[in-house]
C-alpha cells in the first residue's frame, strides 16, 4: 500500500493546456430518417389521452366528461353556454391542433342551430369513447387510441404504390426541359422574345 502511494506521488501531473493547442469539437450526428408510420393517433384521440387525470395511462368516462367540460369553458369565456362555429374553430385549433380537424361543428351540432352546447360536445365525445373502447371495459387505453394503418405513411404521404418518374416524363413540356414556360396552351411554341424574332419571308 505504501509503495502504491509512492507511485501515485511520483506520477507526473497533467500538463495544462498550452495556448494555441487545437481543440476538436465534433458536430452532432445527422438525424436519422423517420421510420414510416403504421401507428397513428387521430386528433381527438390525442385530446382524450390528455384527460388522464390520475396518470394511470387510462381514461374513464368521468375523466372524459371533466376534460371536455374544461376545454369548453376555456373557449366559452363569456359563459354563454354555447360555442358558435367560429368559436368552435378556435376550440378545435387549441385542443385538436387544427381548426379543420374532426369532429367538424356540423357533426357535433345535432339540432342545427349553428351553435354547440356543452351537452352536444359531451355527447359527441361519449360516442367517440364508445368507439375507442374496443374491449368494453369502460376505460380507454393508449393502445385503443391508436389507429393501425395498412399502408406506411411518412412525411411525404403513403409510401406504398409510388414509382419513380419515367424518363419520357422528363421530356414533356414543363418537366425539366426548360420549354414548358415557352409553350402556349395549345401546345405550340410561343414566339421568341422581342429582338429575336426572324424577319418575315419576303414575297418573291
Amino acid at each position: 500500500m505504501f509503495a502504491f502511494a509512492l507511485l501515485l506521488a511520483a506520477a507526473p501531473a497533467p500538463l495544462p493546456q498550452q495556448e494555441g493547442d487545437t481543440v476538436t469539437v465534433r458536430a452532432p450526428l445527422p438525424a436519422a430518417p423517420q421510420t414510416p408510420a403504421t401507428l397513428v393517433a387521430e386528433p381527438v384521440a390525442m385530446m382524450i389521452a390528455t384527460f388522464d387525470a390520475n396518470g394511470d395511462a387510462m381514461v374513464d368516462r368521468a375523466e372524459l366528461e371533466e376534460g371536455v367540460r374544461r376545454s369548453f369553458e376555456a373557449i366559452d369565456t363569456a359563459k354563454t353556454g354555447k360555442l358558435r362555429y367560429i368559436a368552435f374553430s378556435d376550440w378545435a385549433k387549441r385542443f385538436l391542433g387544427d381548426q379543420h380537424a374532426l369532429p367538424s361543428p356540423y357533426e357535433v351540432d345535432r339540432d342545427d342551430d349553428d351553435a354547440i352546447t356543452l351537452d352536444e360536445l359531451e355527447n359527441h365525445f361519449s360516442r367517440l369513447f364508445a368507439r375507442y373502447d374496443r374491449d368494453g371495459d369502460h376505460l380507454v387505453s393508449r393502445g385503443e387510441l391508436l389507429t393501425y394503418r395498412t399502408m406506411p405513411v411518412d412525411a411525404q404521404g403513403p409510401t406504398a404504390g409510388r414509382r419513380p418518374p419515367k424518363k419520357e416524363d422528363a421530356k414533356k413540356p414543363g418537366r425539366g426541359d426548360g420549354r414548358g414556360k415557352d409553350r402556349r396552351p395549345d401546345g405550340r411554341d410561343a414566339p421568341p422574345p422581342d429582338g429575336d424574332a426572324p424577319e418575315p419571308e419576303r414575297a418573291r
